[in-house]
């Protein structure tokens, strides 16, 4: 039996979305500190918001990428750039030291907004992160670039769905851990998990850039 390709975009999505959630920042901080004081409720709340405003920067991304890879050479380019941000992106969380409890940007725009639910939190500190659509871009030129998922709006619908539910799915775990733990979660903890992720896209950058050598090389020849 043959597997319509939107479902494994969504399957697809969904991993992607849990894995690449783990790496720390603030909205995870945030999870952990409001969830250990005010409970599972309240973290799950800003989960929502945050899940809500990265579905928005996910299809975003995805959006922008239709169409985009008819030419080779701008295939090959974005293939280029997907891999070095895979690279940076492995190589930042792999060496982390400390977790940002917030940003610059992010504290302009809660003094504009000032979020007052919990809802609210979370939707604003993914907002106020524009590295956050950054990523999303980064992810969605990765996958349609590669073909792993097919440049139709149904598949990367698909994909977008999959992803806001692996995400939500890692800020659940989160969320119910930390209320059961009562702030007994570690931030050295959090910190191993971010190194995990990073020798995860730095794995994810490796295959990249043997199939780009692969490629070179089949054109040389």
């Amino acid at each position: 039996m043959v597997i319509p390709s939107f479902v494994l975009a969504g399957c697809l999505g969904l991993v992607s979305g849990f894995l690449i959630s783990i790496p720390v920042g603030p909205i995870n901080i945030t999870i952990i500190n409001e969830g250990a004081r005010r409970g599972f409720r309240w973290a799950l709340l800003i989960s929502l918001g945050a899940m809500t405003m990265d579905l928005i920067y996910c299809a975003l991304a995805f959006a922008g990428f239709s169409g985009i890879f008819a030419s080779p050479v701008l295939r090959a380019s974005i293939e280029l750039l997907s891999f070095l941000a895979m690279l940076y992106l492995g190589v930042k969380y792999l060496l982390v030291k400390e977790l940002p409890s917030t940003t610059k940007s992010i504290e302009r725009v809660e003094q504009r907004l000032h979020p007052h639910t919990a809802f609210m939190t979370g939707f604003v500190r993914v907002l106020g992160n524009p590295g956050a659509l950054l990523f999303w871009v980064a992810i969605a030129a990765t996958f349609i670039s590669h073909r792993w998922i097919e440049s139709t709006w149904l598949s990367k619908s698909a994909c977008v769905i999959g992803m806001a539910a692996g995400a939500f799915g890692w800020f659940f775990v989160l969320s119910y851990a930390v209320s059961l733990g009562h702030g007994k979660i570690s931030t050295k903890s959090l910190v191993r998990m971010s190194h995990l992720s990073g020798a995860s896209l730095l794995f994810v950058a490796f295959c990249l850039g043997v199939r780009l050598v692969n490629l070179l090389a089949q054109r040389r020849l």
